[in-house]
């Protein structure tokens, strides 16, 4: 999840608030990993903790967002780690809940092809002079509709009445992050298909830093 273009010079600098909080945010997805998968997780609270972990990534992820805009500390390193963590948390997110069964693996194999194939895709744009992909908001959306199912994915799955209530949430979120998570991949090729159409300043794909979603 990255801010629009800023206004603000971006940086070769790597030491920021920003990038720390990101660093931050990163160290958490081997623990949130650990905590899905733990033997006997769900019984003895992993899963809790496991939300916790993500919720902090959620919060750190708004946060570096924020700070990087009003101390004017944008940097190339932290336009690339940002929405690298996001995928780094939906993949654990995605492998641990098909490993447990509770997402179906089509649905795991798709999403992660997507990203595979968008991320297959960035070594040819760079060999012909365009930068990252201009930002699909859309994918964006779908990103914290994907993040907030898999917690619910969770809840749901125990017993009583808040896991009642938590699973038509779950499954709507899950649902529909899954379809627009898609079909902004398929933005994304189009924007792809547009830049080896087209010179770099015609194209969908542009010059400066962003992220996409």
């Amino acid at each position: 999840m990255v801010d629009p273009l800023p206004s603000s010079p971006v940086t070769d600098r790597v030491l920021t608030i920003p990038n720390l909080l990101s660093l931050v945010r990163l160290a958490g997805v081997p623990l949130f990993l650990y905590l899905l998968l733990a033997p006997g997780g769900s019984a003895w609270g992993a899963d809790f903790w496991a939300i916790v972990v993500l919720a902090v990534g959620g919060i750190t992820d708004w946060l570096d967002g924020k700070l990087a805009r009003l101390l004017g500390q944008y940097s190339k390193l932290g336009a690339f780690l940002d929405p690298a963590v996001d995928r780094l948390y939906i993949l654990a997110a995605l492998v641990a809940l098909g490993v447990r069964e509770v997402v179906p693996w089509w649905a795991v194999i798709a999403l992660v092809a997507r990203d595979l194939v968008l991320g297959a895709t960035l070594p040819v744009l760079r060999a012909r002079g365009y930068g990252p992909y201009e930002v699909v908001y859309l994918g964006k959306g779908a990103t914290f509709l994907l993040l907030y199912a898999f917690p619910l994915l969770l809840a749901a799955q125990a017993q009583g009445w808040f896991a009642d209530l938590a699973r038509p949430f779950a499954y709507g979120f899950a649902v529909w992050g899954t379809a627009l998570y898609l079909y902004s991949g398929l933005l994304y090729l189009a924007q792809f298909v547009r830049a080896m159409r087209a010179p770099a300043h015609a194209a969908g794909v542009g010059g400066g830093v962003r992220g996409g979603g």
